[in-house]
């Protein structure tokens, strides 16, 4: 960003010392030739010597970071800055038309085309050249307004040196009026060129959004990957900056981090269209057509504000859902506000799935951990080998291993892992499991939790 800045404040700096040189060597010649066209020239480029200070400001503010009375920056000042040169060069332009018809009418001058003339018009152009290039070159790589304005002054006034040195010629050939019809085609030249620097400076002021800026960002976001729909957009430049405000829909079930990483891929498409923009990207939920009933079911509970649903089966028996699962509600609550929830979540459920045959729900507590776990492993030694003789009891475990016993009051929850045969299928070693795990809750009363890791061996 630094080096941004240096870049723009350096070709800007340069701007200001190539008009200031254009306009003393032109105002010399013009007043020692008497050439309305050179004198012209001279009026235009001592405008260009004003606009460029002015781009320099411009550049040098527009690019301080936002405060709490600029929030959106300071690029503004670019498109002011512009503005303020095109009114400069339209009186500038009024002023060159009115003397150039008092010579054509009145003859009142006489015009000298020395060799001078040409040396100064031929040296401007030059110098007109190499600054139009390199400002245009530099305002397309910052996106700088305000240099994009300057780069246009210096190429408009190549056209318009080359327009004088075509009146020069016709002084030498007898022809002295054409000088004067010169300034005036001089004048309408930078009127042209006034109008379309104004009209986009306007544009600019109004926040009027670049032709096919709308259409190519719309186009970014809806490519990249889990976007949905676009559902807003709204474009804002700013001086070098454009503002990307934007609501897309994802899809209400993926998780919260993966929905982040969507939006981080709006940004990235964005930023690949435009390197300086400054984005906020909103997500809303969207509910897809090929959301299973399941996915359904799970949005409600969430709604709900409830734990996530679990053992959940959805069958359809003759075009009709069978819906059941288990819901775990907070410790305290009596059965009769679990039942009403429970009733309130099956209605729910009836209302967004139109086909349900029957809604059954297992109300289970679920009470919260409170306080630390003690690890006592070590100390129920004999409770460990029990609980992998009753295991082992079963040859389809063939080894038990990383048992854990922790303490919870006067109760343990258990965690191990258990070794299976790998050429079982995953619904006999969940099988297995349970099994296992009603075992050890049937032989060890004081066991809270049984937590088993099936291992392939």
């Amino acid at each position: 960003m630094q080096h941004s800045i240096s870049e723009k404040k350096t070709v800007a700096l340069s701007s200001v010392v190539a008009a200031l040189f254009l306009t003393a060597i032109k105002l010399i010649v013009g007043l020692e030739t008497n050439s309305l066209g050179i004198l012209s020239e001279a009026a235009h480029s001592g405008l260009d010597l004003i606009a460029a200070l002015m781009t320099y400001a411009a550049v040098v503010v527009a690019d301080k970071p936002p405060d709490k009375d600029h929030q959106y920056g300071h690029g503004k000042v670019e498109n002011v800055s512009a503005f303020a040169e095109t009114i400069l060069l339209v009186f500038t332009c009024a002023w060159i038309i009115f003397e150039a018809t008092k010579r054509l009418i009145f003859h009142e001058a006489h015009v000298e085309a020395s060799v001078w003339s040409f040396i100064v018009m031929g040296t401007a152009i030059v110098v007109d050249l190499g600054r139009s290039r390199a400002l245009s070159k530099i305002a397309r790589r910052h996106n700088s307004q305000a240099l994009e304005a300057d780069a246009l002054h210096f190429s408009s006034d190549i056209w318009t040196s080359l327009v004088v040195i075509l009146g020069l010629v016709s002084v030498s050939l007898g022809y002295p009026t054409v000088d004067a019809v010169a300034a005036i085609v001089v004048a309408f030249l930078v009127l042209f060129v006034s109008y379309r620097l104004g009209r986009r400076t306007i544009d600019a002021l109004m926040d009027r959004v670049p032709q096919g800026l709308y259409e190519k960002v719309s186009s970014e976001i809806q490519s990249a990957e889990g976007v949905e729909e676009v559902r807003s957009i709204r474009l804002r430049p700013s001086g070098a900056k454009v503002f990307v405000d934007t609501t897309i829909a994802i899809r209400r079930t993926i998780p919260f981090e993966q929905a982040h990483g969507i939006m981080d891929n709006v940004e990235r498409v964005i930023y690949s269209l435009h390197s300086n923009a400054d984005i906020v990207v909103h997500a809303e939920p969207f509910e897809s057509a090929d959301e299973t009933t399941a996915d359904k079911v799970r949005m409600i509970v969430s709604k709900k504000g409830l734990r996530a649903p679990h053992n959940l089966e959805v069958h359809n028996v003759q075009g009709k859902y069978f819906i059941d699962f288990d819901i775990e509600y907070q410790k305290g609550k009596t059965f009769i506000e679990a039942h009403d929830m429970t009733e309130e979540l099956e209605r729910a459920i009836r209302e967004k799935v139109r086909t349900v045959g029957k809604v059954t729900i297992h109300m289970e507590e679920f009470e919260p951990k409170e306080g630390a776990l003690t690890d006592v492993t070590e100390e129920e030694r004999v409770l460990s080998e029990r609980i992998r003789e009753i295991l082992l009891v079963d040859k389809r475990v063939v080894q038990c291993s990383d048992i854990a016993l922790l303490t919870v009051g006067n109760a343990y929850n258990l965690t191990l892992s258990c070794h299976i045969d790998k050429t079982k299928t995953l619904d006999e070693v969940h099988s297995i499991i349970a099994q296992t795990e009603s075992e050890l809750y049937q032989h060890f009363k004081q066991l809270r939790r049984v937590t088993i890791h099936a291992e392939p061996v």
